[in-house]
């Protein structure tokens, strides 16, 4: 019954891993107003598959943590950070991706009269995304390592596995340090599709291990 709990957790983690893979290919390229309009059902879909994948990523995400348990109960650290990035994130999707085509169809009709006023707007709501973004990535970025240093030092998955989480953290502060934009839809993708290698890697040896 256990090994079939944490299959299924494991399956999770590759279907929300999917769905973000699905979400950054689908992803569309920013413009001015009048193209944001023209492309709002796909800035929606997109979002939507995103937010989507949270609780069942999440529901992955609780079955590794329970099998990383050791004594110190560290897993658990890692899982609640990870939750608190996992809502910044809603909300960034939340803000742009359903939000923001809502308010600009609103307008459609007379976007030229009210353009003044809804750039600031417009503005300030990436503004918001930003930071959402960065605590994101961080505190994905910090849960990651603190389960790749319980697997190196445990005996629960293939050591490699917790290496790989190590050397992708490495890589995502040595791209912060060089001044690497992760917050533009080309980093962004860099960073999400770095995370579903290490989430799908993770979610085979939950499936297979007894």
């Amino acid at each position: 019954m256990e090994h079939q709990f944490f299959k299924t957790a494991g399956i999770s983690l590759i279907s929300g891993s999917l769905l973000i893979i699905a979400t950054m290919v689908m992803h569309p390229h920013g413009g001015n107003l009048e193209y944001l309009i023209k492309i709002s059902n796909s800035i929606i879909i997109t979002h939507a598959l995103a937010i989507l994948s949270i609780p069942i990523i999440t529901f992955g995400f609780y079955g590794l943590t329970l099998k990383l348990l050791d004594a110190r109960k560290t897993a658990i650290l890692a899982f609640i950070i990870l939750l608190f990035s996992f809502v910044a994130v809603m909300f960034a999707a939340l803000i742009n991706g359903l939000t923001l085509p809502y308010f600009l169809n609103e307008y459609a009709d007379r976007i030229e009269q009210y353009k003044t006023a809804i750039d600031p707007i417009i503005h300030y709501g990436f503004a918001i995304n930003k930071p959402l973004d960065y605590i994101f990535m961080a505190g994905c970025c910090l849960a990651i390592f603190i389960y790749s240093l319980i697997i190196v030092r445990s005996n629960t998955f293939p050591k490699w596995i917790g290496y790989f989480g190590i050397l992708l953290i490495a890589f995502a502060l040595f791209g912060v340090l060089t001044g690497f934009m992760f917050t533009n839809l080309t980093g962004f993708r860099v960073f999400t599709f770095s995370l579903a290698a290490w989430i799908l890697s993770s979610a085979i040896i939950l499936i297979k291990n007894k």
